[in-house]
């Protein structure tokens, strides 16, 4: 379901304009997308984007701007300031509800690894996952069950179960999560050896991000 939100239109665009317009509790955006002739310049309130943001990043808004209607859209990009993270921009994305979107998911883990119980360590590697849906289908997270994982183990993007409809955009060898063994119980071969390991499954991660990336460039 959309989460409904107000927007007034603006047409301050010098720096004291947005300035001022930041000291009034507001926030200033663009909405561009599908259907729209133009980029429309706009204020969001603060506090509501704010709260939006923290719960639920990749909903799907019903933006209403007077006088010129309601329209679907979600989040594309928040400019904030580098020292004290405030936000000072928003941009967003009108869509077509009946055409597919993608979008990063946050990864939760849960339960209680065996391999922990046995005294091995969880490292999350991977926290966000790329997918592709409809808007509407967009799950608020991923969530991966660890309970079966024993030390030494891993879960990949392709062992994830996901909502129907919902497809990873990432790459399916992507380490999601593994369990290190201990330290305190390792040789010095056994470490090195770990060390290794760990240092490949990283690499692997890292390669596949960046073949992404260069994929959709």
């Amino acid at each position: 379901m959309a989460i409904a939100i107000k927007a007034d239109q603006r047409s301050n665009r010098t720096k004291g304009d947005l300035r001022k317009l930041r000291l009034e509790g507001q926030i200033p955006g663009v909405v561009y997308g599908k259907g729209l002739a133009s980029a429309a310049s706009v204020s969001i309130n603060e506090k509501e984007l704010t709260a939006i943001l923290r719960a639920q990043p990749n909903a799907v808004l019903d933006l209403d701007i007077p006088s010129v209607g309601k329209h679907s859209v979600m989040v594309a990009n928040v400019q904030r300031e580098a020292l004290n993270r405030q936000l000072i921009h928003v941009d967003f994305l009108r869509i077509n509800m009946n055409e597919e979107v993608k979008a990063h998911v946050r990864i939760d883990s849960v339960g209680d690894s065996t391999g922990v119980r046995e005294g091995g360590i969880l490292q999350v590697i991977l926290h966000e996952l790329e997918v592709q849906c409809l808007p509407g289908s967009i799950p608020e997270a991923i969530t991966v069950d660890v309970s079966t994982l024993g030390i030494g183990e891993s879960l990949l993007v392709s062992d994830l179960s996901l909502p129907q409809g919902v497809e990873a955009k990432s790459d399916p060898q992507l380490v999601v999560v593994t369990v290190l063994a201990p330290q305190k119980e390792l040789t010095e071969e056994e470490k090195a050896a770990q060390d290794v390991e760990q240092h490949e499954a990283e690499s692997r991660s890292d390669h596949a991000q960046h073949k992404e990336i260069a994929t959709s460039l």
